[in-house]
């Protein structure tokens, strides 16, 4: 009963230490005034002395004389309120790192087996400035308690207020493998797509009440009408409580699985402040965002990602406060954690105002370490050179430290990032500053999604990213020979028609009650103009398959009730200032997309529509030919391996057939080796490309190509 208690209490110390550092961090901050420095201290004592308590209660002794010394040692400066000198934040700190350590021990059961701590006890004095110094007017009498022997309360004297203890029932709970607990919400995501087909259906047997009403069939379909709208009203309720039960269901689920943010980014600013005091710096780690939950499991993958952004930030970003003064920046760096979610993706981005990258130091040290040749280098862009720092064994320090020149870091975080099936981009401005975005997919949990329509498509937005709708009107439009912009909170927005931008069709102004969507996304906002307002719903969104994924326009898929799947763009790329590159082509030019994955139908349909082509899919060979009975296209983008019938198989038939021997076929392959590439050129395909290659945006040009090969043929 004991140590379950002791292995209760580790924890709560864990948090109160953690609680306790920021405290430390906020009075080691220059400018702070005596009102807020009064009420951290008030707050910091209030810790420790529950930190005491606690420990004495259960009996251990050595814990309670470590807080009651760290309690003495901060009295004077609370008696007489002034910043804390960094020699006793020091001590301080280092006083609750061998709090936790011995708490932790006390926990595995290995108390019995640790020195006494006085020697330790001895040394945090030692460690400490004298008490008149960090007091200043205090006298000699109350900083005595500093330096006194200490003794520890008895466990009688604890005030039980200050504890909080675990019942009897403490060690009772569950072990469960996480593959269990993923397995559960992947049950409570079929429950969500079952309560979309109960709407769906509740839609339906609505209409049928309408279609008898409107046939003034009254009399004879009285009862039947009666059943229905009675059938409909319980179906409805049945559909409110089966909500209910999957957002709570759900609720319960993130509540086990997830943790915040902050608990691995508030210890990380610790050690921001530790490295630049090694490294002779100073500089402060703020976080924005730190309140978003994550998998666990996610989180503990992030966390060395992190730590190695941040050193790298300190010890290459970060200048020393003398260099800094003579560029006119502050003496202490800024350093800045933004932390965003975004329907199913995850952004982070570290950013600091230090040296920024230099590209050509950047080439010059990975040609000096033989990354690369010279010619390589010479043909390089700046793009290209800053991203060398993410190669293995790069670094652009000559000798080797105690945190850097050994070539291991940020080629660790890409490789983090890839195993979470994210990314990494590095943006530098020389002199300014440098920011690293982290973009990763989530696995677990639905997120809210507003669907929207243009013309006969419908794709969705991410409501995290969506600030409003509204309806444009002459009255909050300002529509310029060159942009077009809307009124928003006082501000001019800039419009875009969703439309033009997948383009589906040529770029025009609003109409009159058209509606508008602000969307935000890294402090830009843009207005998308779109046909119709499908409405919102919560969706499971899913990564998008790897050969696919870095189509910049889409971060993910979401299957509806009927089987349809939905596209979401992502915001980054809805706010992009940059418009995509119209192709122009006729409307008339017609592909068919034969491919058994989903995703893949729906993706090459998107790219080519973008080009002005009308798209047809069919999801297998079979289904191809079928279709090639009554419809006719210029040409068809067939995946080479299908279960059924596989693309050299649909070539085969293709050239048997006068009808359609001339079409040009692009065979696209998840398998990009040269013996896929060559079976399909041989088969007789017009072309080649992997889905990666797809991705990179080669199918349209691809398709263009060959089609001007045929045309030049025929």
């Amino acid at each position: 009963m004991l140590q379950s208690l002791v292995a209760g209490f580790s924890g709560e110390a864990q948090e109160v230490c953690q609680k306790v550092t920021m405290d430390l961090l906020e009075l080691e901050r220059e400018g702070i005034d005596n009102e807020a420095l009064s009420k951290v201290y008030t707050r910091l004592a209030r810790h420790l002395h529950t930190l005491k308590g606690s420990a004495a209660s259960l009996g251990l002794q050595d814990l309670s004389s470590i807080a009651h010394k760290l309690e003495d040692a901060l009295a004077p400066l609370r008696k007489d309120i002034q910043p804390m000198p960094r020699s006793l934040v020091d001590m301080l700190l280092h006083g609750l790192d061998l709090f936790l350590l011995r708490a932790q021990a006390h926990a595995d059961g290995r108390g019995d087996a640790l020195p006494d701590p006085t020697a330790a006890l001895a040394q945090l004095v030692a460690d400490a400035p004298p008490p008149e110094a960090a007091a200043g007017n205090a006298s000699a009498a109350e900083a005595a308690p500093a330096n006194a022997p200490v003794k520890a309360a008895p466990a009688s004297q604890a005030a039980p207020a200050s504890v909080s203890l675990a019942d009897e029932d403490a060690d009772a709970g569950w072990r469960v493998a996480a593959p269990q607990v993923t397995a559960l919400m992947r049950e409570v995501e079929r429950l969500r797509e079952f309560r979309m087909r109960l709407e769906d259906r509740l839609r339906d047997v609505s209409k049928a009440v309408e279609l008898l009403t409107a046939r003034e069939l009254l009399a004879p379909t009285a009862r039947a009408r009666a059943v229905l709208a009675s059938v409909t009203a319980g179906v409805r309720a049945d559909g409110h409580e089966a909500s209910d039960i999957v957002d709570s269901l759900e609720e319960g689920l993130k509540s086990i699985t997830t943790r915040p943010v902050r608990n691995i980014l508030e210890p990380l600013q610790r050690m921001v402040r530790d490295l630049s005091r090694q490294l002779g710096k100073q500089a402060r780690l703020s976080v924005v965002g730190a309140e978003v939950s994550l998998d666990r499991r996610l989180l503990e993958k992030l966390k060395g990602a992190m730590v190695h952004l941040l050193r790298n930030a300190v010890d290459h970003g970060i200048e020393m406060p003398d260099e800094r003064e003579r560029a006119g920046k502050h003496h202490e760096g800024a350093l800045t954690l933004r932390v965003e979610q975004q329907g199913n993706i995850l952004f982070l981005e570290l950013s600091d105002d230090g040296r920024g990258i230099d590209p050509q130091q950047v080439r010059a040290s990975a040609e000096r370490k033989g990354l690369i040749t010279a010619e390589e280098g010479a043909r390089m862009h700046e793009t290209q050179m800053r991203d060398l720092i993410f190669r293995p064994g790069f670094s652009t320090r000559t000798d080797v430290t105690d945190t850097s020149g050994r070539g291991v870091g940020l080629d660790a975080v890409r490789a983090a990032a890839e195993s979470m099936q994210g990314r990494i981009e590095v943006v530098s401005t020389k002199g300014s500053g440098t920011r690293f975005i982290l973009t990763v997919p989530m696995e677990l949990g639905s997120s809210p999604v507003l669907t929207v329509r243009v013309i006969d498509t419908a794709v969705g937005l991410p409501m995290l990213a969506v600030e409003s709708t509204q309806l444009a009107s002459q009255e909050n439009l300002r529509i310029g020979r060159m942009k077009t912009q809307v009124e928003y909170n006082g501000q001019l927005v800039p419009v875009v028609d969703l439309g033009a931008r997948l383009g589906l069709r040529a770029s025009a102004p609003p109409s009159e009650g058209q509606p508008l969507i602000i969307v935000q996304s890294g402090g830009k906002r843009m207005a998308l103009a779109v046909d119709s307002v499908v409405g919102d719903r919560d969706l499971v969104i899913r990564p998008l398959p790897a050969e696919v994924r870095e189509v910049p326009s889409y971060q993910g898929a979401a299957i509806l009730s009927r089987g349809e799947l939905l596209l979401i763009l992502r915001p980054g790329w809805v706010v992009a200032e940059a418009a995509p590159t119209a192709v122009a082509m006729p409307q008339s030019r017609r592909a068919l997309v034969v491919d058994d994955s989903l995703t893949a139908r729906a993706l090459h349909r998107a790219m080519l529509e973008a080009g002005g082509f009308t798209v047809h899919l069919a999801a297998s060979g079979a289904r191809a030919m079928e279709r090639l009975q009554t419809e006719s296209y210029d040409v068809i983008i067939c995946d080479l391996e299908m279960e059924e019938m596989n693309g050299t198989e649909v070539i085969a038939k293709l050239r048997t057939q006068p009808d359609t021997r001339d079409i040009p076929v692009i065979l696209v392959s998840a398998n990009d080796s040269a013996g896929a590439r060559a079976r399909g050129m041989s088969a007789g395909a017009d072309g080649f490309l992997s889905k990666r290659e797809c991705a990179a945006g080669r199918l349209l040009s691809e398709v263009l190509d060959v089609m001007s090969r045929r045309g030049a043929r025929a």
